[in-house]
């Protein structure tokens, strides 16, 4: 972190903020003069009809900004490119839902583009599971595969007012730091994005009143997953891969967590429950705006312990995550049964 934040990167992300910030109020009345809200169910926690389409304004903010005070080199454009057909993908999506299948092969074309133009890839397990070179075609499939898993995971934890959003700008800042004196250009896009989300939680940290629909959530999700291999790959950190995995402990682990008790109650992994982490959470009493704290703090938490003992080696720090947050999903499973018993199932 010995380089300097630059007055672009600065530009950038205020720019991007004010665009963001000044756009939500008008799609929101597009939104309610339409029609075009969030209906409440049985999974959602809010009560009110509430726009979706946030993330266009988040998207609004951030490309605008990179196109006139980034540079379009080393990768960059094609992040852009990407984060374009993610856009349309999220809009159309949150207008008229899409089968999870085809929004899948959507995004296994922005991933596409991203690993085999831009050449932005994995190449190396530095030892998980006894691997560390990989070979040109598991490199690019496996990035190919963490993108998708990666832009997925912040969609999942897109679940209540402000969560998604604060988990960006934390991660973005913090990359945005980290790469300040490797990769610059990386290092704007990062801070660039955050300045957008900052704008949109103006009007969703608390009683939301709009969502940054699959439109924000998944464009943030693929430009995090390309920042973090990039990081990863040319930042220099000898503990790269286990900060990244610290930066990212809360969508890593809500989806796994969510994915195996799904297969372990014999449900598809892909179908949608309430059994995330800000759900749990919420079942303990906490309001909406507790639990984004909670779970911030955890965050931070996390990013403090990966950048205090950077050297522990991506094994050692994942054996540590397994042994913290194992433990910690466990009583949460407990502390829901015990509410819900005798209340049917959950």
């Amino acid at each position: 972190m010995a380089g300097m934040v630059d007055i672009n990167m600065v530009l950038s992300a205020l720019w991007a903020l004010f665009v963001s910030l000044y756009a939500v109020p008008s799609i929101i009345d597009i939104a309610h003069s339409k029609k075009l809200l969030d209906t409440p169910n049985h999974r959602t926690s809010h009560e009110l009809l509430t726009p979706r389409l946030g993330g266009v304004a988040i998207f609004a903010g951030f490309i605008s900004a990179v196109t006139i005070f980034g540079g379009l080199e080393n990768g960059v454009q094609q992040i852009l490119a990407g984060s374009i057909i993610i856009f349309f993908l999220g809009v159309k999506d949150d207008l008229s839902p899409i089968p999870i299948f085809k929004k899948i092969l959507v995004q296994l074309l922005a991933a596409i583009i991203i690993v085999y133009v831009a050449d932005l890839r994995l190449t190396n397990f530095h030892g998980f599971l006894g691997i560390f070179e990989l070979s040109p075609i598991a490199s690019q499939l496996f990035s190919v595969f963490l993108i998708i898993a990666l832009t997925n995971s912040f969609n999942l934890i897109d679940g209540i007012d402000g969560l998604a959003g604060v988990i960006v700008v934390t991660v973005m800042i913090t990359l945005g730091l980290l790469l300040v004196s490797s990769s610059p250009a990386f290092a704007l896009v990062a801070f660039t994005l955050a300045g957008a989300v900052v704008g949109f939680l103006r009007y969703n940290l608390h009683k939301a009143k709009v969502f940054m629909g699959d439109t924000g959530s998944l464009v943030c999700g693929l430009i995090v997953s390309s920042l973090i291999i990039h990081f990863i790959e040319f930042s220099g950190y000898d503990g790269a891969p286990g900060i990244a995995v610290g930066l990212l402990v809360i969508p890593i682990f809500d989806t796994l967590r969510v994915f195996t008790l799904r297969v372990i109650n014999g449900k598809s992994p892909l179908e949608a429950d309430k059994n995330h982490l800000h759900h749990r959470l919420l079942d303990m009493g906490l309001s909406s705006l507790q639990v984004v704290g909670v779970l911030l703090g955890v965050n931070l938490l996390s990013i403090a312990f990966v950048l205090s003992f950077p050297n522990l080696g991506l094994t050692i720090t994942l054996a540590i995550y397994v042994a913290t947050l194992l433990p910690a999903s466990l009583v949460l499973e407990a502390l829901a049964k015990r509410k819900f018993d005798g209340q049917g199932a959950y």
